[in-house]
């Protein structure tokens, strides 16, 4: 596994998430469907390496937003989803288009959903364990 605490890495896209949450976890399948070349890697914000990476980011561990970090670029809420959206296959790329919207607004609907995402959607007791075929993608 490489490592991505360490110097050295090259062109790593990790997306930090909230493990327990329901729609979170729907959402990391959903882009590792759309995401044939395997471009991103995942760590639940719950995990040892989620909560480092928030140190090493200087991200408040008290975060439970969606977090990517692309190229030593950290992105977040609104942001981090549209910049997924925009390496993702076609037509998820469109909704890049979004970013264009001031982030102020965006981050409101976003923060909405964040807020509402356990009652509309659930939780689950602990963090997903990925199956055998994607377990690659995501760090320990």
């Amino acid at each position: 596994m490489v490592s991505v605490l360490g110097e050295g890495v090259i062109d790593v896209k990790i997306i930090l998430f909230d493990g327990i949450c329901n729609f979170c976890n729907s959402s990391v399948r959903f882009i590792i469907e759309r995401d044939p070349r395997g471009s991103f890697r995942f760590a639940s914000l719950q995990s040892k390496i989620g909560q480092e990476l928030l140190r090493k980011h200087n991200i408040p561990e008290t975060t439970d937003s969606f977090v990517l970090i692309d190229d030593h670029q950290v992105f977040i809420e609104s942001t981090a989803a549209l910049m997924v959206c925009s390496k993702l296959v076609w037509p998820w790329k469109i909704f890049s288009v979004f970013l264009l919207i001031p982030k102020p607004l965006r981050d409101s609907i976003y923060r909405m959903v964040a807020r509402n995402r356990y009652k509309w959607f659930g939780k689950k007791e602990s963090c997903m364990l990925p199956s055998g075929n994607i377990r690659d993608r995501f760090l320990e």
